[in-house]
């Protein structure tokens, strides 16, 4: 899977680098998505982990690491890549001991953006989709060990962005979105990741919307 990430971050790279660009970005946020990931929120309830009985909301907060590469090759038009990493985690304790649950999401983006600049100031709006690779490491109670389930989907975004200038050629930017991804089921060496009260496999499909600071740099 490590070298499918690879090739396809590679590829995305050489295309972008074929486009005559009249200028070009790097970016680098991070933020916090409000994620709603309803079959997982219910494995997590309908299992009981908690000694409390407190259960999860329907959304939860995640944080989220990006950075993205973009080319201006029109007065109001910019394509980009952006490689973002997503981290999740949940723990609590019960009688039988402590349950974990993490996963971690890559999400390589390719972005299509309309921008409106000005003197120090720039928005644009925008978004786009890609390959999503999500894996999830469970530790249950009791248990010495970690298991870990992986699976590939697919993802959608659409993004609004505020750049102002800090000075030369670097900004400060302010970054809003939505996402929708298609996660799949992930599968591990015993099988999916399973919820036996409802009898079916956890689905890591998942609606979040995110906001995200960072600084970026135009050459």
């Amino acid at each position: 899977m490590k070298l499918t990430k690879i090739f396809l971050l590679l590829l995305i790279l050489i295309s972008l680098k074929s486009i005559t660009a009249q200028e070009n970005q790097l970016r680098a946020s991070m933020g916090i998505d409000f994620i709603s990931t309803p079959s997982l929120v219910d494995y997590i309830n309908q299992s009981n982990f908690a000694s409390d009985g407190s259960e999860l909301p329907a959304f939860n907060t995640a944080v989220n690491f990006s950075g993205e590469y973009g080319k201006i090759i029109e007065e109001n038009f910019q394509l980009s890549v952006e490689l973002a990493y997503l981290l999740y985690s949940y723990n609590t304790s019960n009688i039988n001991g402590r349950y974990d649950i993490s996963y971690d999401l890559i999400m390589p983006s390719i972005l299509a953006f309309y921008v409106i600049s000005g003197n120090g100031y720039s928005f644009k709006f925008g978004g786009g989709a890609g390959i999503r690779f999500l894996s999830v490491d469970e530790t249950l109670p009791a248990s010495i060990r970690s298991d870990n389930y992986t699976s590939t989907g697919f993802g959608a975004i659409l993004r609004g962005e505020g750049n102002t200038l800090l000075g030369g050629k670097f900004y400060a930017n302010v970054i809003t979105d939505i996402r929708y991804d298609i996660n799949g089921e992930p599968k591990g060496d015993n099988g999916n990741l399973r919820n036996n009260v409802l009898n079916e496999n956890v689905n890591f499909k998942s609606l979040s919307v995110g906001i995200k600071l960072g600084v970026s740099y135009y050459f």
